[in-house]
């Protein structure tokens, strides 16, 4: 597909989309030196071995090994074709593609495209009804008294379903859509009768969306008590999956990376409210427990979640389950404290959303703090026992807990509160410090300065091998460079891949290119050379060379072809002289290999 598209309009799209900004919208990165550092997205790590080089637009895992550019990252992030990254990168940046290289590629099977298609269809009649017409009017008018604006109505696309059985299945199939596609979706029900109705009827409808904003499914909130639930989502398919989406992602992301916090809510209300006071670094589980993947996906984007959940006995008990899972994936945690019978929703609703950034965001509770008040509902500390045994409990949390300052904060409460000597407090401390080795708080697992260097650790290669990639790093790097290589080494190298790589190159600047390793990078097919070259370019930087150093490699390389000639000379006499029954001539052959061997292991 690359070809059929002009190559300025890759190289226009290519320079519109600094690939950090691309990369940083799905995982944080942090700069080291000159790179910037990360969690690698394609495997499960808490070690970041994930570099992005913006000098050379090209990233590289040094743990699972993927690399590439800004093109090859969405099309493994969301199994997108060449065309498709293309075409989303182009549409972000404003750059308009010609009418000839707009072709129906697509990684999607038809029936998926069918039930995406549909959805948005959906999307845009569900809120077009309850803006302007009066079978929405219900819908408008609840939402009216909820305190949402036209403006939030517009952006979060909410919408209203009227309450009748086929309307929705009328509408889909007058547009061509085939009943079992419609069924399978979840966007319709089916009934005893064989009838097909529409599961949302009579609800408001909010649209969820996947991390690229496009519709995959529905939430729908009942007006009356006597429809089924009072929340119904679309079922579980190849779409919608409930435990890998959080509500609002896709437009809280760049907020969530800005705050460089997350907010998570349970309902979609919530999230509406929260992001229409100004607070717009916001997501929600969709009223189900915090899954792992859900807990991953927020990690990858940052460090600190804010778990802001109903007030009452079941949204505390979710609170504590959601802050374990975060922590033993590597998040800061802090929990925000609602009054048990207020929802962040209600209380925005009641006193402003500055209100409730300042008194329920900013001075949400440290996990420790929201730990020791959470062992506290379930011991009567009026009891001697149960005191202890409380006691008991926070010092084996803390125990886990990496920071000093930290742990003797929360030893000085518990001295304070009950009247025990620090030293005691201390020494009970140490003993559980020293059962749980390994349950350290998982933060110290996320350090970008001093890890990275683990993960990097150079192969031993011999020294030709090691000039080989210097001096092909350097070329990449600099068309002079690769000028004089060419003059005095040709294709001379004795690696293979490397005498591959360097042939393209002569090629790519013989044809007027400047240095660009994520356009050079396009010009080769073979994955295991892509990978080679973003190895390479990511070895060395080029302003540290010097003229003599060059010269070195390339006689370096050039006495290892020789004496590789030699040897393979040395060996075929070798053995016609044992054909031969000649033993003296094949003894002093091979001491001549010895000998020749000794001479390179000195070099």
């Amino acid at each position: 597909m690359a070809n059929q598209i002009p190559e300025p309009i890759i190289e226009e799209v290519k320079k519109s989309n600094d690939i950090v900004d691309i990369i940083g919208e799905y995982i944080q990165l942090k700069k080291q030196g000159k790179n910037y550092f990360g969690l690698c997205p394609f495997h499960g790590e808490n070690t970041p071995s994930f570099s992005v080089s913006q000098e050379k637009q090209i990233f590289r895992c040094f743990g699972c090994e993927k690399g590439g550019n800004v093109f090859s990252f969405l099309m493994e992030m969301e199994n997108f074709t060449f065309y498709e990254a293309l075409k989303h990168l182009a549409d972000r940046s404003g750059v308009e593609l010609p009418e000839t290289s707009v072709k129906k590629e697509s990684s999607l099977s038809e029936e998926t495209e069918q039930m995406l298609s549909a959805y948005e269809w959906l999307t845009k009649l569900y809120h077009h009804l309850i803006k302007y017409q009066k079978d929405g009017k219900d819908g408008l008018e609840y939402l009216k008294s909820r305190g949402i604006t036209k403006e939030t109505l517009e952006e979060f696309q909410v919408g209203y379903a009227p309450n009748k059985r086929d309307f929705t299945a009328k509408f889909l199939m007058q547009k061509g859509y085939s009943k079992p596609m419609l069924l399978k979706s979840g966007i319709l029900a089916g009934n005893d009768n064989n009838e097909v109705i529409d599961r949302f009827r009579g609800r408001i409808i909010f649209p969820i969306r996947n991390a690229l904003g496009r519709t995959v499914g529905f939430g729908g909130r009942s007006l009356t008590d006597d429809s089924g639930p009072k929340y119904l989502n679309s079922s579980e398919g190849e779409l919608f999956q409930k435990s890998k989406l959080l509500y609002n992602f896709d437009m809280a992301k760049r907020h969530i990376r800005k705050e460089n916090e997350a907010i998570l809510m349970e309902g979609y209300m919530d999230v509406i409210s929260a992001y229409q006071a100004g607070i717009k670094n916001v997501v929600a589980t969709m009223g189900t427990a915090l899954t792992e993947t859900q807990a991953k996906l927020l990690n990858r984007y940052v460090d600190t979640v804010i778990i802001c959940y109903d007030g009452d006995s079941a949204g505390i008990e979710a609170r504590y389950k959601a802050s374990l899972l975060l922590r033993s994936i590597g998040c800061d945690v802090r929990i925000a404290n609602l009054d048990a019978n207020e929802d962040p929703d209600s209380y925005i609703q009641q006193h402003g959303g500055e209100a409730f950034r300042e008194r329920v965001i900013r001075t949400s509770d440290s996990y420790m703090s929201f730990f020791m008040r959470y062992q506290r509902r379930h011991f009567n500390l009026q009891v001697e026992s149960e005191r202890i045994e409380y006691i008991e409990r926070v010092l084996k949390e803390l125990s886990m807990i990496e920071s000093a300052l930290e742990r003797e904060y929360y030893i000085q409460e518990l001295h304070k509160e009950f009247d025990l000597s620090v030293e005691t407090l201390m020494s009970q401390l140490a003993q559980y410090d020293k059962r749980v080795p390994a349950a350290k708080d998982n933060q110290g697992n996320k350090s970008y300065t001093n890890q990275y260097v683990s993960v990097n650790k150079r192969k031993l290669y011999p020294a030709y091998v090691n000039a080989e990639k210097r001096i092909l790093s350097y070329m990449l790097q600099d068309a002079y460079i690769a000028e004089k290589v060419q003059y005095d080494l040709g294709a001379g190298f004795n690696v293979n891949d490397h005498k591959i790589v360097a042939t393209h190159l002569y090629a790519f600047y013989e044809e007027g290119n400047a240095p660009d390793i994520s356009l050079f990078m396009e010009r080769l097919s073979d994955e295991h050379l892509k990978n080679q070259v973003i190895e390479l370019a990511l070895s060395s930087d080029v302003e540290n060379s010097t003229e003599e150093e060059i010269d070195d490699y390339i006689r370096m390389i050039h006495r290892e072809a020789n004496q590789s000639q030699t040897k393979k000379s040395l060996k075929e006499q070798q053995k016609k002289a044992e054909r031969e029954n000649d033993p003296l001539k094949a003894a002093r052959l091979a001491m001549e290999l010895i000998q020749l061997q000794k001479q390179k292991k000195e070099n």
